[in-house]
């Protein structure tokens, strides 16, 4: 039975202990528990976070949303790498093979958006040892799309790193570098394509890496609202040619409210008070991000802890994993 935790259970996430279970260790969005040091259940949370900071208040049906569209996409990529998916037994949870992370984030960039453009508009003209063009307006599609590593924090910020950097640090070896920049632009490619049947421009993500018996696999989630930045392409370019905002779907909004709010995670900066009001519109536009992307629609399902948990466990048992 899942073990009740008080404090937890008011982010609409309990504890859990399985059998067999080897390791436990708490995301800022994702509860991880290694099984038999080879398998790993990801629950996905209702947290949101920005700017490397856990925001005070959960967003209903955010980890249901963030789960679904992620087996959805590991599904429409498997063709493209092996990924670690083995099977989504809860609305809010994943099984999968345990992988040996790269401790990078592999971002790709198809426009100058966010902190591409925070960069630029600062003047410079490097990023992550790419050249940046000269002569763009923010949104701007790069000629062709960037890949913009980052670090992969095990607490505070990520950080900026290059190709070169990842190398010369034994982050990654050439050949397995070699090997992330395909799969990272192919992947990328393949979300362009999903996003533009759907109305939608893909205009950054980031993908995450792992070894198994010397294999590449794709990682954790794929193409979601928390991973993902995405345009709706209806009038994206007489927006562009007249200056104006982008329509989109993210969780840039979240970053610029709080950036609006005087909050970027600094030290001595206090997280804005999220009401009610904002947290709905936050959950809603979640929502329309999954009915937009896969095609479906969201069907919103609250399963108690006890549920979760035996879900989760007949899908161990199924999968073989408890031996």
């Amino acid at each position: 039975m899942p073990a009740f935790n008080y404090n937890s259970y008011f982010c609409g996430m309990a504890t859990f202990q399985f059998p067999q279970q080897t390791a436990f260790y708490k995301g800022k969005v994702r509860d991880v528990y290694t099984i038999n040091n080879n398998w790993l259940v990801m629950v996905a949370s209702n947290r949101i976070s920005a700017f490397d900071v856990i925001l005070p208040e959960p967003i209903p049906y955010k980890g249901q949303v963030l789960n679904q569209v992620a087996a959805y996409m590991l599904h429409a990529t498997k063709d493209i790498c092996p990924n670690w998916l083995i099977d989504a037994p809860a609305p809010n949870a994943a099984l999968g093979l345990r992988c040996q992370p790269f401790k990078i984030e592999m971002v790709v960039r198809g426009n100058l958006t966010g902190h591409s453009w925070r960069t630029y508009a600062s003047g410079k003209r490097m990023l992550c040892g790419v050249p940046l063009p000269e002569g763009m307006k923010e949104n701007d599609y790069f000629p062709t799309p960037i890949i913009t590593p980052s670090t992969k924090a095990d607490a505070g910020h990520d950080e900026d790193i290059s190709k070169q950097e990842i190398i010369a640090q034994g982050i990654a070896t050439e050949a397995d570098w070699a090997i992330l920049e395909k799969y990272a632009l192919a992947l990328f490619a393949r979300g362009r394509e999903i996003a533009a049947q759907r109305g939608l421009i893909l205009v950054d993500t980031k993908y995450e890496f792992g070894k198994l018996n010397g294999e590449i696999f794709l990682m954790d989630e794929v193409h979601t609202p928390d991973s993902s930045r995405y345009f709706y392409a209806d009038g994206f370019e007489e927006r562009q040619a007249a200056g104006e905002r982008q329509n989109q779907l993210s969780k840039e909004f979240v970053r610029e409210w709080l950036i609006a709010n005087n909050f970027m995670g600094k030290t001595g900066q206090v997280v804005p008070v999220m009401d009610a009001e904002w947290v709905n519109t936050i959950s809603k536009r979640y929502i329309e991000l999954y009915e937009l992307v896969t095609g479906s629609t969201f069907l919103p399902e609250q399963l108690g802890d006890d549920d979760t948990y035996a879900k989760i466990l007949a899908s161990l048992e199924k999968n073989g994993v408890l031996g």
